[in-house]
Formats: C-alpha cells, structure tokens, sequence
C-alpha cells in the first residue's frame, strides 16, 4: 500500500511555507529542494520510492513559488534564504540531520547547505548541476540565450503575460525537455519557440501539466523569475570550498545545461573533486533536464543506492 503524500504550511522565517511529506523516516529524512519550472510536485516520483524504502521525504515550494508565501516585493532573492528556510523546517521538525537532493537551482541551496551545515547535512545528491565554485558567466552566449532574456526587468513578465500560464509552464515545460539551450532569434521571444503543436513529452501528463498550471496560478512568476534568474550573479564565491560530506552528481546526457559554458568541462575534468573528496559522479545517457520525471525509476535506483551506502546512525 503505497503512502500518501500529505500537505502543510509550516511558518519560517515569517513566511508560510507550504510541505509536501511522506514517510516515517525510520533511516533518515530526505529533503528535496525543485528548480524553476518546478515545484514539490517535481519530486513526486523519488517522494514515495524513499518513504517505501523507510525515508522520510520533504519536499518544500521554494518561497515564492506555488502555495508558498511570496517574499515582500522590495526584497531581494538571497540564496542565503533558501539555505536558512532549509534549516529552519529542519528544526521545526526537529530533524538533526538529513539527506538533501537539489535539481537545477535546487543544488545551489544543496549543495550551499552542505558547506555551512556540515553537521546537519548525511549527504548530498544534485541533478543537473555540478558544484560551480564561482558565479557562472554567461558573457559567452547569445543575446536570445534564455537566462539573458529572463534576467532582464520585465521582458519575461512581458513574454509570458501574452499567454495564460497553464500554456506558459507547457511551453517551457517542451523547451527545456529539449537537449539544445532554449535561444530566442531577433525579434522573437523564449516564447515564441514551441507552440501548441508541439507535443508535450511523453512522460509528461496534461494532468501534470495541470497540478503545476494550479501552482503557478497560485504564486504567478514575480519571484520565480528573481530566484534564480535575476540572482545568479550573487552566487557566492567558494573558490575555498570543502566538502564535508559525501557528494552525488547524477547529470542526463541530453541535458540542455550540459552544453552550458564550464559545465562539461566541470564534471569530467576532475575539477569538482578538488572541493568533494567523496564525489561520484554518474550520467544517464538518455536523460533530460527533467530527468527525475522522465526516467524516474533510474533515478529512483540511482537515489536509493547513494541512501544505502551511507546509513545515518540514527541515536538511541
């Protein structure tokens, strides 16, 4: 009998942040932080294999993203943030330490944690994005590059707001399955790149399309678009980085982000070793950006085994 997955808002840090979870957590506690187009649901597929294997899984909306509380408008998106809401809903439910698994910008916070958290954090395990211990330059990549557009004030909100935001979130949804980068033509918009003839993936529902379109409605795009695109530059700097625990890199070979500037280079080059001694690194070759929803049971072996080879002594 599988378990369900229940629902919360815990109150952190002065915002209502809404909990998916499941599980006991007889081995430990698992926390999945999602990236941008995404949300708790993202993870729907690894929350329950954990939890069937005796994990308890956590899984957030990022603040300012689906049922979570927006942050004021006049502040600023700090991934300094992130990493204390994770903390704080770790002491809330007074969880000593546990594992942390981040896709795309989720691994900033991931892997952040980790390096101030060494104490709190068994392990860390990301999709999509290895460790990058500087802000990622983008000089090199054209003007129609999508981050450049999406930093931009008001030329997403423009873009999207042309469109209702179940055909937003599809759309970016078909992009970003794609193994080439999302880049705008002159005179045209992100998106403006797929249109409703293009089918959704196949692995990707339209009742998926509809529980991330509900979300959206919720939270809208303002500070999706400021965490992370308009953020990337406040990266911090951690050229001396150190980490204390064991590292997993689990990356899809069509992954868009894998012809990134830096990010090939990154992963086979050996360079992210000099910052996780204890680092394994695995590709999957037909993986997606959203590899977690396209190939979930690789995914889900690939998690299960990291969680295996490093049980949490859990105290008397």
């Amino acid at each position: 009998m599988a378990q369900e997955i229940e629902h919360t808002h815990l109150p952190i840090r002065g915002l209502n942040i809404h909990v998916a979870q499941v599980g006991k957590g007889e081995l430990g506690t698992v926390v999945f932080l999602h990236g941008f187009p995404e949300i708790w649901y993202s993870w729907r597929h690894q929350m329950l294999a954990v939890a069937a294997a005796g994990y308890r899984a956590i899984a957030p909306d990022c603040r300012g993203y689906g049922l979570s509380d927006q942050p004021p408008e006049n502040e600023e998106a700090s991934w300094d943030d992130l990493v204390a809401d994770v903390l704080a809903i770790l002491d809330a439910y007074s969880i000593p330490k546990a594992f942390l698994v981040g896709k795309d910008f989720g691994a900033m916070p991931a892997y952040e944690f980790a390096l101030q958290h060494p104490d709190r954090t068994c392990g860390v395990m990301c999709l999509g994005i290895p460790f990058n211990p500087a802000p990622m330059s983008f000089d090199t990549m054209p003007e129609g590059f999508y981050v450049l557009r999406w930093r931009e004030p008001g030329r997403a909100e423009a873009d999207f707001g042309r469109y209702d935001v179940r055909r937003v979130v599809r759309t970016i949804y078909v992009l970003f399955a794609g193994a080439e980068i999302p880049t705008a033509k002159e005179g045209q918009e992100i998106m403006d790149l797929a249109d409703l003839s293009t089918p959704l993936p196949e692995w990707f529902t339209e009742e998926d399309l509809d529980a991330y379109a509900a979300l959206y409605e919720k939270s809208g795009f303002r500070y999706p678009l400021q965490m992370p695109y308009r953020a990337i530059h406040k990266i911090p700097n951690r050229m001396d980085a150190k980490f204390q625990v064991p590292v997993f890199m689990v990356m899809g070979e069509k992954d868009y982000c894998f012809k990134f500037p830096g990010f090939e280079t990154a992963l086979k080059s050996g360079a992210m070793e000099t910052f996780a001694p204890d680092l394994k690194i695995t590709y999957i070759p037909e993986g997606s950006h959203f590899v977690q929803e396209q190939l979930p049971e690789q995914v889900n072996e690939l998690l299960l085994g990291f969680l295996k080879d490093h049980p949490v002594v859990v105290a008397a």
